[in-house]
C-alpha cells in the first residue's frame, strides 16, 4: 500500500486545494501534447470529490531550457517547474476542475517558473 502524502494550498481565487503526486509517465502516443512527460496529481477543493490534473512538460520547451543553460534539468527541477505550473492554476482559475484538468508548460513558462526558483 501507498501512502500519499496529502498537501494544502491557498489559491488566489479563494479555494483551499488538497493535492498529491501521484506520478509521472511519458504522454500517450496519441495525446495532442506527446512527446511530453505526463504528472499527474490528485486534488481536491472540497474533501468531498478528488479528481486528477495532468502537468505535460513537453520535450521541445525542455531541449530549449537545456539548450539555453548549457545542462540538463534534474528531476527535482523538473518537478519543481511543475508543481508551480500546478499552483499557477490554482491561482487563476476558478474552476480547475473544469478548466485546469489537463495543463501545459511552454518554454516562457519554464523559464519563468525555474528563474523564480533561482535554477540556472
Amino acid at each position: 500500500m501507498t501512502v500519499r502524502r496529502l498537501k494544502t494550498y491557498t489559491g488566489a481565487q479563494g479555494y483551499v486545494y488538497q493535492y498529491y503526486f501521484v506520478g509521472k509517465r511519458a504522454a500517450l502516443p496519441d495525446d495532442p501534447e506527446a512527446p511530453a512527460t505526463e504528472f499527474i496529481f490528485d486534488v481536491t477543493s472540497d474533501r468531498k470529490l478528488t479528481y486528477s490534473v495532468s502537468v505535460f512538460l513537453p520535450q521541445g520547451p525542455l531541449a530549449e531550457w537545456n539548450q539555453n543553460h548549457g545542462r540538463a534539468l534534474n528531476d527535482a527541477e523538473q518537478y519543481a517547474a511543475v508543481k508551480l505550473r500546478l499552483f499557477r492554476a490554482f491561482d487563476e482559475l476558478e474552476d480547475v476542475k473544469a478548466d485546469g484538468r489537463r495543463l501545459r508548460i511552454d518554454s516562457a513558462l519554464l523559464e519563468e517558473a525555474l528563474s523564480s526558483l533561482g535554477v540556472e
